[in-house]
């Protein structure tokens, strides 16, 4: 049986049934705080301004906004105590939802946040279309209007994306997640493709935008479980790993075994053959000298130098670009490591 065969056993044998209760976790992000939101919320995203823009958001106005809003947390608080939602494979507008609260610390608080300290309230976020059949989700970020552009979104997004991803009962064992896009927001367009998503379509006057008195397209961009690979999501703006978050110990462990299988790859491809022979010539030759007599400060400095930069040699050669190759449009470029398989599930070290 091939691993393309294997993966497809996997899939048929994967449970398509949601939960019919869920516990929505807390999740820790750098500068926000991610609690389940309530209905008690909803009146400070009125107070946020949160609603402002809503046809560059969602493509909806101000009134359809709110209210798909309150309707989403509605539905992720009947999810939390086991009431009827549907099962995740009807009508789209009846789908499960998850609601999070964003929190943060106040403008003159300096503390690493914290569940404690995180208690000024910036807005939501949401997985929403919640289809278990398919296991899909769509992400969606609002925000109060003094807090957007201000990185809150990446630190948050690729958190519970990983949530999202990971397997039951510790995430949703999600396949895809997605995300739709007015085009009039390029912005956020180029914020998500920054994140790993892929333009995979274009519903064509989809919108209608009454203030500019004219119909606009809606752009959806997806990742996949295979491709997404949140440690890289992270660190393309500076955040760090937090494992004690839900699904995060396995994605850093799929991490890591990628970067293992790219730095093979690029070894007997020879990219790192004259890195590893001079390394060893010069272990030899210290070890053969130190069979003589101690190496000195000035010798044991030197070395150490050259172990560092070779290091740092190791770690450029195993990106997926290296300095004169790195791609610097919007894709993001780690997209393309992931977890090493191609799109049909096969690994991409099998092909080779």
């Amino acid at each position: 049986m091939t691993h393309s065969d294997e993966r497809r056993e996997e899939e048929r044998e994967r449970s398509r049934v949601l939960p019919t209760r869920i516990t929505i976790p807390d999740i820790l992000g750098e500068m926000v705080y991610l609690r389940p939101a309530t209905s008690k919320d909803l009146p400070l995203m009125d107070k946020l301004d949160a609603y402002v823009n809503a046809s560059g958001i969602t493509g909806k106005d101000r009134v359809a906004e709110r209210a798909a809003v309150h309707a989403w947390v509605s539905r992720s608080e009947a999810w939390t105590q086991g009431a009827d939602v549907g099962d995740g494979v009807d009508d789209p507008e009846h789908r499960r939802t998850i609601a999070w609260a964003l929190m943060t610390t106040p403008d003159d608080n300096d503390e690493t946040v914290n569940a404690q300290n995180a208690t000024e309230f910036l807005g939501m976020i949401f997985l929403i279309d919640i289809d278990g059949w398919a296991r899909s989700a769509r992400i969606q970020v609002v925000l109060g209007k003094d807090f957007r552009g201000r990185g809150y979104s990446r630190d948050a997004m690729p958190r519970v994306m990983t949530y999202g991803f990971a397997d039951q009962p510790e995430g949703l064992g999600l396949h895809r997640i997605w995300v739709a896009v007015p085009e009039k927001n390029t912005r956020t367009f180029s914020v998500y493709q920054s994140l790993g998503f892929v333009p995979s379509g274009t519903s064509r006057d989809a919108l209608w935008d009454n203030r500019l008195g004219k119909y606009q397209d809606l752009n959806v961009l997806d990742t996949l479980v295979d491709e997404f690979d949140p440690v890289r999501a992270m660190d393309a703006f500076g955040m760090h790993v937090i494992t004690s978050n839900p699904g995060m110990e396995k994605a850093l462990s799929l991490h890591q075994h990628s970067m293992a299988i790219k730095k093979q790859e690029l070894r007997e491809a020879g990219l790192l053959k004259d890195l590893d022979d001079e390394r060893q010539r010069v272990a030899d030759a210290v070890t053969a000298r130190d069979d003589v007599q101690a190496p000195t400060l000035g010798e044991t400095l030197h070395r150490d130098a050259e172990r560092i930069a070779g290091d740092d040699v190791d770690a450029e050669n195993a990106w997926p670009y290296n300095n004169a190759e790195r791609n610097t449009s919007k894709k993001a470029w780690w997209r393309t490591l992931g977890r090493d398989r191609n799109r049909h599930g096969a690994a991409a070290h099998d092909d080779q």
